[in-house]
């Protein structure tokens, strides 16, 4: 009788006790995606993650973090949740013209108004590239989206200065990869969690 007791009350506590999170990872090109992750002490899951491809060659891979995982895109863009987009190089690149590169893809992907509100994130992603001469193999940086709080970047887990705090900002960055003019249309899919088959990229 006393066992059964026992029993039935560590029944009745279990469901109190806050359900564990699924712990999984996703390896990309040799990348190691852990899902979930903290952000500002929010956890949120791996969408997606996939290689960005310049003709035949890796250049590095993406993974993107949402609170929830969505194949909507306007749900990406534009929801007010703790996010995440994480970048890996798998080779090296000259930081600056990966700067300019990010700018001309916010450019292309936002609309005059856009682009005007979040340009002083655009000039600070500007900023933080041209002070470096390059990227090497395994370097990366994530830029992290707080509600409250903005914008923030990390290259090699050191924060980079202070939020970004105009929240169009955030939509604009995701645009190079999520927009109208994706920086890589097979990226895109993946970081939405779209799959396809492979076509010749090993």
């Amino acid at each position: 009788m006393r066992v059964f007791l026992i029993a039935a009350a560590l029944g009745l506590l279990l469901p109190l006790a806050s359900p564990a999170l699924h712990a999984e990872t996703v390896e990309v090109a040799g990348v190691k995606y852990e899902s979930p992750v903290n952000v500002n002490g929010n956890m949120i899951e791996l969408n997606g993650a996939g290689v960005r491809y310049k003709a035949v060659f890796k250049v590095y891979t993406a993974g993107l973090y949402l609170g929830k995982k969505t194949d909507d895109i306007d749900t990406a863009l534009n929801s007010n949740v703790p996010k995440r987009l994480h970048l890996t190089m798998l080779r090296e690149v000259d930081a600056a013209e990966l700067g300019r590169l990010f700018t001309k893809g916010m450019e292309q992907n936002a609309t005059r108004e856009e682009f005007g509100k979040a340009i002083n994130g655009v000039l600070r992603v500007g900023e933080i590239f041209s002070s470096r001469k390059g990227l090497a193999v395994g370097e990366h940086f994530s830029v992290d989206y707080i509600p409250g709080t903005g914008s923030v970047i990390q290259l090699n887990g050191k924060v980079q200065g202070a939020p970004i705090r105009e929240p169009e900002f955030y939509s604009a960055f995701l645009r190079i990869w999520l927009g109208k003019s994706p920086a890589d249309q097979a990226l895109k899919e993946a970081l939405m969690g779209v799959k396809r088959e492979a076509r010749g990229r090993n």
